[in-house]
């Protein structure tokens, strides 16, 4: 493992944390040179994950410092390497959390390479060449054309950018539901955030009766008239809870909060599902008897492979699905960060890192 390797020749400029503060400042490192696999990429935006709080704080006690943060990119290809196919120069496209897998496994070879044993994200990674990944927070990006996806012509760069990692987090366990094999389920969107958001806009454009379940109740009115959801349900409210038991098909829990899953449960049908994608950073609660009485099952789900990651951006591209953000400059990264940690955002922070006329 080294920060760079002797094909690390180009300088890029960057915003990196250094140690466990979290404090972003400018930072310069060096980049490999264009492979035959890869393509170099101009960014133009980087959207801020929650994720980013956790390795720049190395709340996780995995960071490699400096970490450059940033799995949420868009931007322009400026070179294509010999081998790839499929892209060409001025292409617009995205690059989410993948950077490398052993490309061997069953799950590689079934489209599923996010589950791949080997798998490296785009940073605080280890790639093939023993180097350490950076992420988005930078001017340029060389990147294997295989975790590389095309974004859409009639969708802008910067509210698509969290897309490639809140977009299809959400998405991958609807699909894996078959919410999109037909119209009319009832299901159930726990968290309105960065997540929560683009689920409830997924599974209105799949075509299903969407609740909100919440512990704000001022995100009502957001979640019914901005955001289109059908129905509310205020989670700390017993009654609340009681009057939907058995209503729902399917539940996605967004929430990244320590919470009890026994009355999300109980919102389920028999035989309903509840599908995981927020990170608690302690055990959650999962009482078996609403398990066993209900037939229900809980199961997780971590981003998407490749494959999938371009069909959701196409489908966002038909259904003009974007994310809601708010665009910041690289010298407003520190305060971002803080806004995030205190959830004081609507709904995804976003870096114009090299749009001159935004949005593209």
């Amino acid at each position: 493992m080294a920060q760079t390797t002797p094909n690390h020749k180009l300088t890029v400029s960057g915003w990196a944390a250094r140690d466990k503060s979290g404090v972003i400042t400018p930072y310069t490192f060096k980049r490999r040179v264009n492979g035959p696999d890869d393509v170099s990429i101009k960014i133009l935006y980087c959207g801020i994950c929650h994720t980013d709080i956790h390795h720049v704080k190395d709340e996780w006690g995995i960071t490699m410092y400096p970490v450059v943060p940033g799995h949420e990119i868009t931007g322009v290809i400026t070179e294509v390497g010999s081998n790839v196919k499929g892209f060409k120069i001025g292409d617009r496209v995205g690059v989410g959390c993948l950077a490398a897998t052993c490309l061997d496994c069953e799950f590689c070879k079934s489209s599923q390479e996010n589950y791949c044993d080997k798998i490296q994200f785009t940073y605080n990674g280890i790639f093939w060449d023993g180097s350490i990944t950076y992420g988005g927070y930078s001017e340029m990006l060389v990147a294997d054309h295989r975790y590389v996806a095309h974004v859409p012509e009639n969708l802008p760069m910067d509210a698509t950018a969290p897309l490639l990692c809140a977009g299809i987090t959400v998405y991958t366990p609807m699909i894996d539901s078959k919410l999109h094999e037909s119209t009319g389920k009832r299901i159930g969107i726990v968290g309105l955030g960065g997540l929560g958001h683009v689920a409830i806009k997924f599974g209105k454009a799949f075509g299903h009766h969407v609740t909100v379940i919440s512990t704000s109740p001022s995100k009502e009115k957001e979640a019914r008239e901005r955001l289109g959801a059908d129905d509310f349900i205020i989670s700390k409210d017993p009654k609340q809870m009681q009057s939907k038991r058995r209503t729902l098909d399917f539940i996605l829990d967004t929430v990244a909060a320590p919470h009890s899953l026994g009355p999300l449960l109980e919102l389920l049908k028999v035989n309903g599902e509840l599908s995981l994608v927020g990170a608690p950073d302690k055990p959650l609660e999962l009482p078996s008897f609403p398990l066993i009485f209900g037939k229900r099952v809980v199961r997780g789900s971590i981003i998407g492979g490749m494959k999938e990651t371009q069909e959701m951006l196409n489908f966002c591209g038909k259904h003009n699905i974007t994310c809601d953000i708010e665009t910041v400059t690289p010298d407003k990264i520190n305060e971002a960060l803080t806004r995030l940690a205190n959830n004081d955002v609507k709904y995804r922070f976003v870096i114009n890192i090299g749009d001159k006329k935004p949005s593209l």
